[in-house]
């Protein structure tokens, strides 16, 4: 099978890269002129990538002349659980994006890449395809993006703020969401309140990590029992829902690590003759649009999408242009609804 041509650039840039000992970013920077570049460096890269035959596009060298008006962003490729573009979370955090890229007259370039192989996005900026790079979400792969940092690479991710954190991320403070989240169930008397999410993502294991806090502040110990592992994935959480339910563990409250979770839960929940929120009581996360329209509506704590992507474009251009923005935390809130209110 023939590779495309983009594709053939990127592999030729990272032979070059191997050969020369160097980055791929580096590779980039020499072959564009760039004066970041020591000029025998430069001259050796140069005389590598003649005798691959490798030839400049046209985006490289529109970046290098700061003419470049793409932003690529990064939606990962989980091969496990699957989650499609089409995920609501996945759309809100588009539109937001686009709206504020549109504001600054920079175009948005869409990308999938594998999550077990995310320094693949690189590619993006090293072939001149896109100026800087968004990433939703880390995937359970931190290393591989403090690697790409290491490497220069311009991006940010929407995400958690993490230990040794080298790259910007943008995103709520999930710890106290997920507390937030936990102290309105328990203030409602529930006492068996299970967390439903998969902890292997940093966002949903900080607000597991806000879960098993409210818990303490009350001086309770929630009961391993449980705890629900769940994927981001409808299908998925709905078979973990049923799973659990026929084990015969009591539960009187859930707590969800996303509303798409919370809502296909409480789906199996009314179709197993649990009424929501008499015999249960629900919470999710993200308030996407469709929780305010589901029945019974649904509690969330709310992240604010509609800002996400205006800080997000903020720090990817200060990034660009040569500073370094720090990670920001956006403020959660609570938004209640019939998921919890006495009927």
């Amino acid at each position: 099978m023939t590779r495309p041509d983009s594709d053939k650039r990127r592999v030729q840039m990272m032979d070059i890269a191997r050969l020369a000992g160097v980055s791929a970013s580096t590779v980039s920077r020499a072959l564009n002129g760039s004066a970041l570049i020591n000029p025998e460096t430069r001259q050796r890269i140069t005389e590598l990538a003649r005798s691959l035959n490798y030839s400049i596009n046209v985006g490289a060298k529109n970046l290098r002349l700061g003419e470049n008006r793409t932003i690529g962003v990064v939606i990962p490729f989980d091969r496990k659980t699957r989650q499609h573009v089409s995920d609501p979370f996945f759309l809100g955090m588009l539109g937001s994006l686009a709206d504020a890229l549109t504001d600054h007259g920079y175009d948005l370039l869409l990308s999938r890449v594998d999550s077990e192989h995310l320094d693949d996005l690189a590619g993006l900026y090293d072939t001149g395809r896109a100026r800087g790079i968004v990433v939703i979400g880390q995937w359970g792969h931190h290393d591989q993006l403090n690697a790409l940092a290491v490497r220069q690479v311009p991006f940010v991710v929407w995400g958690a703020q993490l230990p040794r954190q080298l790259y910007c991320s943008v995103g709520t403070d999930n710890f106290s969401g997920g507390r937030m989240a936990t102290e309105h169930l328990l203030s409602l008397g529930r006492r068996h309140i299970a967390f439903m999410g998969d902890v292997a993502f940093p966002e949903a294991e900080q607000r597991f990590e806000g879960y098993l806090q409210a818990h303490r502040d009350r001086g309770l110990t929630p009961d391993p029992a449980l705890r629900i592992v769940a994927p981001f994935t409808a299908a998925e959480a709905q078979q973990a829902m049923r799973e659990f339910l026929a084990r015969g563990v009591g539960i009187d409250g859930l707590f969800a690590a996303s509303d798409l979770i919370a809502m296909n839960a409480m789906g199996v929940l009314l179709a197993q003759g649990l009424e929501v929120p008499r015999d249960v009581s629900v919470v999710g996360y993200d308030d996407i649009e469709a929780a305010s329209h589901c029945h019974p509506s649904l509690t969330t704590v709310r992240q604010p999408i509609e800002l996400a992507g205006t800080e997000m474009v903020d720090c990817l251009l200060r990034l660009t242009a040569g500073e370094r923005p720090e990670p920001r935390i956006l403020a959660a809130t609570l938004q209640v609804r019939g998921s919890t209110r006495a009927q």
